[in-house]
């Protein structure tokens, strides 16, 4: 099928591309650069210039395709509200232009919120009490598409996507830990991160498109949670510095922004997924990634 895709350049995004080319499936891919038209040129995807702003951009691609994988987020920690209304109009335009049809809407949402300190599954939904802190709501707007008839459904991904590439929250961890000279973890530091491979929730991805229904939620959970003092002890040893507790009060000067998602306890599980999908994560787990050694070739500095 002709999968329309945003966010096709993106460290989970290209992986997609791969993954459905590799499989069949022709790409259009929206792209607001040269850079990034010629990465899905080469890539072996068609292109959609045009941006999340651009919602005439985004109607065409979806009027051209017979499915949407939707992964573009603007990550502007700044102005969440600002980005996550963006994100909204993208959904409901991307669901308005597929309208009530078989063609799939796949829209990615995150795990870490849904309900702190416990196991989170594919049945547990989003707790409106948290927009205030967090008001992205793209699952929400794609299950109310659904109720539409919209064949729309969700795909929630762990913290940490991993692998080669990631610019995410963990480089983000190697860069505080490079700039104080020392890897934190805040209190005893078993509070828990899902993780998955990209590649493992690229091919989750390409599964739900083609074997999903309307109004799921899917879970790309390769490692229900991995202990983030674990994390830390593996940053803390390819950096060479000492590993270190810090109390919630003192985590918040060393993460600063990020402190509470360091002392977030949000494991997950997939096992309905998994079995719905026959889903099975074959790639590196978190730690073992770590170890490889790409992470601390370069990392940003918070």
């Amino acid at each position: 099928m002709r999968v329309f895709v945003t966010g096709a350049t993106g460290f989970v995004g290209s992986a997609i591309v791969g993954e459905l080319i590799g499989a069949g499936h022709r790409v259009l891919g929206l792209a607001r650069s040269d850079d990034a038209a010629e990465a899905l040129v080469v890539a072996g995807a068609e292109v959609q210039r045009g941006s999340l702003e651009d919602l005439d951009s985004l109607r065409r691609g979806a009027r051209a395709a017979e499915a949407v994988i939707h992964t573009a987020f603007i990550h502007d920690f700044s102005n969440v509200p600002a980005a996550a209304e963006t994100d909204r109009l993208a959904i409901v335009t991307l669901g308005e232009a597929l309208g009530a049809s078989n063609r799939h809407l796949l829209v990615t949402s995150g795990t870490a919120l849904i309900a702190p300190g416990r196991i989170v599954t594919e049945q547990d939904t989003p707790d409106p009490a948290r927009r205030a802190t967090w008001p992205r709501v793209s699952e929400e707007t794609a299950l109310e598409m659904a109720s539409r008839g919209v064949r729309a459904s969700a795909l929630r991904l762990p913290p940490s996507v991993h692998g080669n590439g990631d610019h995410g929250f963990v480089p983000l961890l190697i860069g505080i830990a490079r700039e104080k000279g020392v890897s934190a973890y805040v209190g005893d530091g078993q509070n828990r991160w899902p993780a998955v491979h990209r590649l493992d929730a690229a091919h989750l991805f390409r599964l739900a498109l083609e074997k999903g229904v309307g109004g799921a939620r899917y879970h790309g959970i390769g490692e229900e949670g991995v202990p983030f003092r674990e994390i830390a002890e593996a940053i803390g040893r390819h950096l060479n510095v000492p590993v270190v507790s810090k109390s919630p009060e003192e985590a918040a000067a060393h993460f600063g922004w990020f402190a509470g998602f360091a002392a977030i306890d949000a494991p997950a599980s997939s096992a309905r997924t998994r079995q719905l999908l026959q889903w099975h994560p074959t790639h590196s787990r978190l730690i073992d990634d770590l170890d490889h050694g790409h992470y601390f070739d370069t990392a940003p500095v918070a």
